[in-house]
C-alpha cells in the first residue's frame, strides 16, 4: 500500500528547487486584490465546472460544506488521488495567496511545479494557506487539490486565488448579462438562464445575487439557486466577471416565488428504466443489479425485424422462448418489469418492413400478447425512420391503432435531439403525433452525441428538455406541468459515441433535475456499460470513466418525478 509520507518527500523536493529558481526572481509585494482569480472556487455553481478532477472523482456535494450550499468531494481510491486542477492567468514575478477549507484525511493544496501545503488530518473544516511568487516570464499557472491513495473522500470548500489576473490592466468590465429569466422553480430551488456576456479578455463566471448576497457561481449562461424557503418570493440578478476581476453591472431582475411545498407533483405514468441488451456487452444478470440497486424497470432492447413484418428479438433472437423470455420471466419474479423497445439505431426494423400502420400495429400486438405489457417503447432512429415522413407517419399511426386496442397501455417514443431542443424531424414528429390524435404518453429524447466532447452533458440535457417542453406547449397547447409530465430523458453513462462525458455528478444533478421537474421517464443506455474502467473510452461493457459497478443505475432508481 502506498502511504502519504512518499508524497512529503516528494513535495519538499520539489518545493526546494522552485525556491532555488525564485531565488532570482524580483517578487511584488503581496497584496490583497479581493478577486477570485478562480472559476466555481465555492461550487455553488452545483458541479465541477472550471475544475478537471482525475478519473472523473470530483463532484459538487451538499454535504459537508463549509459556506454556501456546494463543496467539492473528491472520493480517492487505491489507485487515484482524485486530484482536481485548475489554470488561470497570471502576471509573471507577482506574488499570489492561494488558500482553501478542507476536510478529510491528507488533503493537498498547491501549486503544480511550485509550493504546497498539506494537512494530515481534519475532522472539521481547516484552512490551509500557501503563496507562491510567478517567473519572470509566466502567464500561467495550475492550482491543485487532492486527497491520497486510500484514505478516503476529501472535501474542499472556498477556494480562493488572491491577486492580480492575467493583464492587470485591464479595467475594461464584461457587458450586462441579458435575458435573465426563470425556467423551473420548487418549493426550494429556482433555476435561471440568461445570455451571455462578451469582455475583451474573456468572461470567466458569472455571479447571481439575491438582493445584494451572492448565492451562486456559474461557469455556464444558467444555474439552480437551491436552499430557497417554500411559498417565499425573491428577486435574482446576474453579473458577469473577467480575469482581471471587472464586474458587469447587473442584469435585469427576475422574481420568482417558490412552490408552497404542500401541492402534490402532477400524477401519472413515471418510469426509471434503463437499457438493458441481451444480445452485446457482456449482459449482467438482471437480478443482480435489482438485488444491488433497487431498480424495478428495464428498458429491453430491441425488437427489430426477422424478415418482412415478423418481430424478433435483436432481428435474430425468438420472440418467446429464449434468453429474453426468461430473464423477463426472472424480473418479474423480483418483483419488477420490462418495457421493450423497438427499433434503435441500426439493423432491420419493423417500420420499414411492415408496409401500412395496421401491418406494424400487428407487429406490435405480437409482443404486447407475448409478454402482457403495461407500455412500449419505440426508439425511432436514423435515416430510415426518424428521418423518413413516410415511415414516421406509419409509426404514429401504429402506436395510435395500439393504444386503442390496449386500454392503459403507455407509449412512448424516444429520439434525438440538439442541444437546443428538437431538430426539424424531431418537430414533424411531435406536430403529426398531433396532428394524427396518436395519444403519445411519453416523449423522450436522447440528449448525447451532440459532436463535441467538450459539451457541459448537465446545461445540453436540460437546456434540450426546455426546448422539447416548449415544442410540446406550442403544438399541444399545454401548461409547463402537463408538458413536463409527457417528457423522458434517456442519456448514455460515461463516455458517448462522440467522446463527451456524462459523470456520475452529471447524472446525479440530471436525475434531481428530472425530480423537480416531474417528468415522466428516466432511462440510460445502459445497464451494459454500468460499470468502471477510467480512461477506457468508449466500450461495450464499462462506462469509461472511473464508477462502481451499477452507480448509474442506483442514481436512476432515485427518479421518482
Amino acid at each position: 500500500m502506498r502511504t502519504p509520507t512518499r508524497t512529503r518527500t516528494r513535495l519538499a523536493c520539489g518545493l526546494g528547487a522552485t525556491l532555488l529558481g525564485a531565488a532570482a526572481v524580483l517578487t511584488s509585494p503581496g497584496a490583497a486584490f479581493g478577486a477570485n482569480l478562480l472559476t466555481n472556487g465555492d461550487f455553488e455553481a452545483g458541479n465541477t465546472s472550471g475544475w478537471s478532477c482525475s478519473g472523473g472523482l470530483g463532484s459538487a456535494v451538499s454535504s459537508p460544506v463549509h459556506g454556501g450550499g456546494k463543496a467539492l468531494a473528491g472520493a480517492a481510491s487505491a489507485s487515484d488521488n482524485a486530484k482536481c486542477t485548475q489554470t488561470v492567468s497570471v502576471q509573471p514575478s507577482t506574488t499570489y495567496t492561494l488558500s482553501a477549507w478542507v476536510r478529510g484525511s491528507y488533503v493537498y493544496l498547491g501549486v503544480t511545479g511550485g509550493t504546497s501545503t498539506w494537512t494530515p488530518s481534519a475532522g472539521a473544516y481547516s484552512k490551509l494557506t500557501v503563496s507562491f511568487t510567478t517567473g519572470a516570464s509566466q502567464t500561467s499557472a495550475e492550482v491543485y487539490l487532492n486527497g491520497w491513495y486510500g484514505q478516503g473522500t476529501y472535501y474542499a470548500d472556498d477556494v480562493t486565488l488572491d491577486g492580480p489576473g492575467g493583464g492587470t490592466t485591464d479595467t475594461q468590465a464584461p457587458t450586462t448579462p441579458g435575458s435573465l429569466a426563470s425556467t423551473g422553480k420548487t418549493s426550494t430551488t429556482a433555476s435561471l438562464t440568461w445570455t451571455a456576456s462578451t469582455d475583451n479578455v474573456g468572461v470567466t463566471g458569472y455571479d447571481v445575487y439575491q438582493g445584494g448576497s451572492k448565492v451562486a457561481t456559474s461557469a455556464t449562461t444558467g444555474t439552480t439557486v437551491s436552499g430557497l424557503a417554500p411559498n417565499t418570493a425573491y428577486a435574482f440578478t446576474v453579473r458577469a466577471r473577467d480575469l482581471a476581476g471587472n464586474t458587469s453591472p447587473a442584469s435585469n431582475t427576475v422574481n420568482v416565488t417558490t412552490d408552497n411545498g404542500t401541492t402534490p407533483p402532477p400524477t401519472g405514468f413515471k418510469q426509471a428504466a434503463p437499457y438493458l441488451y441481451l444480445g452485446w456487452g457482456n449482459p449482467p444478470s438482471a437480478t443482480t443489479v435489482m438485488n444491488a440497486t433497487g431498480a424495478k424497470w428495464f428498458t429491453m432492447a430491441f425488437i427489430l425485424s426477422s424478415g418482412d413484418c415478423n418481430p424478433s428479438w435483436d432481428g435474430q433472437r425468438p420472440l418467446t422462448g429464449g434468453v429474453d423470455q426468461s430473464t423477463i420471466a426472472s424480473i418479474r419474479a423480483a418483483g419488477g418489469d420490462v418495457v421493450p423497445s423497438i427499433g434503435g439505431w441500426q439493423g432491420n426494423k419493423l417500420g420499414p418492413n411492415c408496409s401500412t400502420p395496421e401491418a406494424l400495429a400487428g407487429a406490435y400486438q405480437q409482443v404486447i400478447n407475448a409478454y402482457g405489457l403495461k407500455a412500449i417503447d419505440v426508439d425511432i432512429e436514423n435515416t430510415d425512420e426518424f428521418e423518413n415522413a413516410v415511415v414516421q407517419d406509419r409509426i404514429l399511426g401504429a402506436l395510435k391503432i395500439v393504444k386503442q386496442n390496449n386500454p392503459g397501455l403507455k407509449t412512448i417514443l424516444t429520439f434525438g435531439t440538439s442541444t437546443t431542443g428538437p431538430t426539424s424531424w424531431g418537430n414533424r414528429l411531435i406536430e403529426q403525433s398531433k396532428a394524427l390524435n396518436t395519444g403519445i404518453d411519453v416523449f423522450t429524447i436522447m440528449p448525447f452525441d451532440f459532436g463535441n466532447a467538450s459539451t457541459d452533458m448537465y446545461a445540453s440535457t436540460v437546456s434540450a428538455t426546455e426546448g422539447l417542453k416548449a415544442k410540446l406547449e406550442s403544438t399541444f397547447g399545454w401548461d409547463d406541468a402537463t408538458a413536463y409530465a409527457h417528457i423522458g430523458i434517456s442519456g448514455m453513462n460515461g463516455v458517448s459515441d462522440t467522446q463527451e462525458t456524462t459523470t456520475v455528478q452529471n447524472w446525479t444533478s440530471i436525475r434531481d433535475w428530472a425530480n423537480s421537474h416531474h417528468i415522466a421517464r428516466l432511462a440510460f443506455w445502459s445497464v451494459n456499460r454500468d460499470r468502471g474502467c477510467p480512461g477506457g473510452g468508449l466500450q461495450e461493457s464499462c462506462s469509461g470513466i472511473a464508477q462502481s459497478d451499477w452507480q448509474f443505475t442506483s442514481i436512476t432508481t432515485g427518479f421518482t418525478g
